[in-house]
């Protein structure tokens, strides 16, 4: 989610928060966390909402880059309000934790948008987009998993339909910076709004950690979007998240950017103010995972990726730039895995 309509503010509204325990056998061993606290920020500097093990499988809900929740509450304010943070028991600075996300989805019929084009994805004489950013309300057909647009200022769409792909827009832990924290609009090596759309139900995301507990957020709900989310916004809104971390010790791995896996890819992120240097980045980080798992040469990897790995922009609209480099597992079968 980038700035428009959004007002920047990193106060958040002050409350408890409340964890209730599993409602029947069939939810037995989940943690339901149910947030009334949110923040604008992935912060060291906010105490603990829920303090959780290593394998402990949580359920919990976010509300939307707006603030409004999944019954149209405004909750906080705006600028990307995150669920959290989570203190995870074990994880110290140099692990990384794995974040299953068990469930992504859907909790209400409608999701905002915003008509216009950031400026990194259109030469300036191209971009006709407003000053003040219009807001766009989709409908969400959650049953059939489909969006559509009924705005009557655009008739010629009113029989287009987007498959909808929920995922989290940000997911993150708090960063390593002088202020140990950074607001939730930035990207970077600690996860924040990375706005990449396989971030979803079914895939793991790997972080770094850079402090005792991690202090881990999510955020920022996402029904679809574009790669790059070039209007400065995807069709925002409020989530059902279940989600399991695992951490992975610095003797085993030891991570300098995030990285995703699912079904189908293995995914190295780069994030950098240059498109080039991310580029750079998660090309790096897709070798050093190759290496790492299937203990190739610095040649052997030149001939498996230059031949099979696919890139993705998948944010534009931020200060800075995220790329990903992702390869098919499918591809790797035939490669020895040694760890």
């Amino acid at each position: 989610m980038k700035y428009f309509l959004i007002v920047l503010c990193t106060l958040s509204i002050q409350s408890n928060a409340q964890v209730s325990p599993a409602a029947s056998n069939a939810t037995k061993g989940i943690i339901h966390f149910s947030p009334t606290s949110f923040y604008n920020k992935f912060s060291l500097n906010i105490s603990p909402v829920l303090t959780i093990g290593d394998s402990d499988t949580v359920s919990t809900e976010t509300i939307d880059a707006m603030g409004f929740d999944k019954n149209g509450v405004k909750r906080q304010r705006g600028g990307n309000p995150l669920t959290g943070p989570f203190y995870i028991e074990g994880a110290l600075p140099g692990d990384v934790l794995a974040i299953t996300l068990v469930k992504v989805s859907l909790n209400r019929s409608y999701a905002h948008t915003t008509e216009g084009f950031v400026g990194r994805s259109l030469p300036k004489s191209h971009n006709l987009s407003p000053k003040r950013a219009r807001l766009v309300k989709w409908d969400l057909d959650i049953e059939k998993g489909v969006g559509f647009v009924t705005d009557s200022a655009y008739p010629r769409l009113k029989n287009f339909r987007v498959t909808l792909k929920p995922f989290l827009g940000c997911i993150g832990v708090a960063p390593a910076n002088k202020k140990n924290e950074i607001l939730s609009f930035f990207p970077g090596n600690f996860g924040g709004n990375l706005d990449f759309s396989a971030i979803k139900q079914g895939a793991i995301l790997y972080l770094p950690v850079f402090h005792p507990g991690a202090f881990f957020y999510i955020g920022d709900g996402h029904a679809v979007q574009g790669d790059g989310e070039i209007a400065g916004n995807a069709l925002e809104t409020s989530m059902d998240v279940v989600f399991v971390v695992n951490v992975i010790k610095k003797e085993v791995l030891t991570l300098s950017y995030p990285r995703v896996e699912d079904a189908e890819y293995i995914m190295s992120i780069g994030v950098n103010k240059s498109l080039e240097e991310a580029l750079k980045i998660a090309t790096a980080g897709l070798l050093q995972w190759l290496q790492q798992d299937y203990h190739l040469s610095f040649g052997e990897a030149t001939q498996v990726m230059s031949t099979s790995v696919e890139y993705t922009i998948a944010e534009i609209a931020d200060n800075e730039v995220e790329v990903v480099i992702k390869i098919k597992k499918e591809l790797l079968k035939g490669l020895k895995k040694l760890n």
